[in-house]
């Protein structure tokens, strides 16, 4: 099986560092770039054209949302696993409904990263547990 390549998109510079750290024992991911901000993102994910974006929400130029949108034109095929520690309902269902494959929770990030990538790489998606009751998929 080929390694997943994943782009990474959150403004935090630790926070970038810890996901590195997550997914570097794990030989079937490969982290191809990062970005800092929305545009940042849109342009690297059209130039890359990873199989996963992990993507914040609140980020600067162009918030998460607007840039997922924006993204799903220029890289239809990449995957979009939110990693914000947004956690509004309303955030939540708005990011599932542009088309993302999941959301996770940067809170529960250590706990969850991997197997929401594993889950989202099956074809399912993945939302939180924490999340789960108060998100209402309805597209």
């Amino acid at each position: 099986m080929t390694a997943l390549r994943i782009l990474l998109v959150d403004d935090f510079e630790p926070y970038r560092r810890f996901v590195l750290s997550e997914l570097a024992p794990q030989p079937e991911f490969e982290v191809i770039g990062h970005a800092e901000d929305g545009l940042e993102a849109v342009q690297r994910a059209e130039e890359l054209q990873p199989d996963l974006i992990l993507l914040d929400v609140g980020l600067p130029a162009l918030n998460g949302i607007e840039a997922g949108r924006r993204i799903r034109q220029v890289s239809p095929n990449s995957k979009i696993l939110f990693l914000s520690q947004e956690s509004s309902p309303d955030v939540v269902e708005e990011a599932l409904r542009l088309g993302a494959q999941g959301y996770v929770l940067k809170s529960d990030a250590a706990s969850e990263l991997i197997s929401a990538i594993e889950t989202l790489r099956q074809g399912k998606q993945f939302v939180s547990c924490r999340l789960e009751a108060d998100i209402i998929i309805d597209y």
